[in-house]
């Protein structure tokens, strides 16, 4: 089943009212605030999982169009940027990234998402839910909220949401796109991956030196909207590592419920003494990349808070960044050498 294009208006319109209320409500270090906690007003949001629900299909090149599909809906125009993919076990493989832009500016915010599914060992592919359609929704509940958030309200950076192909081929979408955009236009990225339920949200703290603004702005949110967010030392890999690799600041992002994300990190950072029994695998890596990567598991509510959660990320870098900026003028301004009087030293 598709949604109509009323039920897509239904759903931006709920986003754009609670982001006007809550902006009218908080006033904050970052601005108005798009994410906060649940309330029982905002239901279940069946709608974005009617939505995710239309990217279970037998190829990823029919996930594409559904994407395109999407974004097309909510009044994008989507480019779709292909690229020659693949690896040693697919053969040469054509792949298409899917790009959209809110604002204007000289330099770049990226926010990717990876939308492939991985093919299972029957040959047939995985829902891809968890792993990644809820981030894919979430990244959509962000672009919207930023395009109807930023009419009339310029910000410093452009934001570029970047939907990529075969991630789940060695992050080759991620890849693609870094060669062809280049790196020197963009200041900083937020990734996501395996985001479809639970309100603890993870993230990375391996991508560099270069992405330390980018974790302490993250840190900063995180405690001025009350979100529980845990950080991982060691994280798992995802589209971040294509531009960490390039030095090029960024955070990878996920969310859990709290208990799942505690067991993942001691099961990643604990060490041998993690405490977890021995053999035990962490219930969401039992989930994906298998056949129980299901639609059962996507909590819509939870989707469009860590969606909005985004949208609040990206205006803080914004600031967080123009903020650096000011702050790098101000300095080469003092050390600059002073300007020489005209006829000075003439007799």
């Amino acid at each position: 089943m598709r949604i109509a294009p009323r039920e897509v208006r239904s759903m931006l319109f709920r986003s754009l009212v609670a982001a006007t209320a809550l902006g009218a409500a908080a006033t904050s270090a970052f601005g108005p605030a798009f994410a906060q906690e649940a309330t029982p007003q905002a239901g279940d949001r069946p709608d974005i999982a009617a939505g995710a629900a239309q990217f279970i299909k037998p190829t990823n090149a029919e996930r594409t169009q559904v994407l395109v599909g999407f974004l097309t809906t909510l009044g994008f125009t989507p480019e779709i940027q292909t690229f020659e993919g693949g690896n040693q076990a697919t053969g040469p493989m054509e792949g298409a990234n899917v790009v959209v832009t809110v604002g204007e500016g000289d330099k770049d915010i990226v926010l990717t998402a990876h939308y492939d599914a991985v093919k299972l060992r029957d040959g047939t592919l995985s829902h891809g839910i968890v792993d990644n359609v809820g981030s894919v929704m979430a990244m959509m509940e962000a672009a919207k909220t930023l395009d109807m958030a930023l009419e009339g309200q310029p910000v410093a950076h452009r934001f570029v949401f970047v939907f990529t192909d075969q991630e789940e081929l060695g992050l080759l979408g991620a890849k693609a796109f870094l060669a062809k955009h280049g790196k020197d236009r963009i200041a900083a990225v937020i990734n996501a991956d395996v985001a479809a339920y639970g309100q603890t949200v993870m993230y990375g703290e391996n991508n560099g030196p270069q992405s330390a603004f980018v974790l302490e702005t993250l840190r900063r949110l995180c405690a001025e909207r009350g979100f529980d967010c845990m950080p991982y030392p060691t994280y798992p890999p995802s589209d971040d590592r294509a531009f960490s690799a390039a030095g090029v600041p960024v955070v990878s992002m996920g969310t859990q419920d709290a208990v799942g994300a505690h067991q993942m990190w001691l099961a990643f950072n604990g060490g041998k003494d993690n405490g977890l029994k021995e053999g035990f695998v962490p219930p969401v890596f039992q989930r994906i990349h298998s056949t129980e990567d299901k639609l059962s598991y996507l909590k819509g509510v939870d989707v469009a808070r860590f969606g909005l959660f985004i949208a609040d990320l990206g205006l803080a870098l914004d600031k967080r960044l123009v903020e650096n900026q000011a702050k790098a003028d101000a300095v080469a301004a003092e050390t600059a050498p002073a300007a020489a009087t005209p006829g000075a030293g003439v007799d």
